[in-house]
């Protein structure tokens, strides 16, 4: 059970990304251009719409928007373009690059977080004042 759940989060992954770069392609249609960025943005964002923590819901909202999204996005895509991204997006998945990726966008979510809360702060000092 784990090996096929593993293998169906590694093709997950595999065709998002490869929905990203057909996205990019003149040969795919715009509604399925706009649905591929939309899913793509939302599956390899570290950031969910529903946390995680929060059981049931949070692992919910990625069980059911990804999948529904890329199998809309592959219905809208020709087969001859996608299989041409797929082949693409295998090559950027196993890339070290990925995780270099991931980190800087955590690394960034990770410095919002700790201005916004130096923020709050600052604000709750001043007005703490008033």
């Amino acid at each position: 059970m784990s090996g096929r759940l593993r293998s169906w989060a590694g093709r997950l992954r595999r065709d998002a990304t490869a929905l990203y770069l057909a996205a990019r392609d003149p040969r795919t249609p715009r509604a399925a251009r706009f649905i591929a960025i939309a899913v793509a943005i939302y599956a390899l964002s570290p950031i969910d719409l529903i946390p995680d923590f929060i059981p049931v819901l949070g692992q919910l909202d990625d069980l059911l928007i990804v999948p529904l999204g890329i199998w809309l996005a592959l219905k809208l895509i020709p087969d001859e373009v996608m299989d041409e991204h797929r082949r693409a997006a295998e090559e950027v998945v196993d890339a070290p690059g990925g995780i270099a990726a991931t980190l800087t966008i955590v690394l960034l979510w990770l410095v919002g977080v700790i201005l916004t809360g130096w923020i709050a702060i600052r604000l709750w000092r001043i007005l703490a004042r008033i």
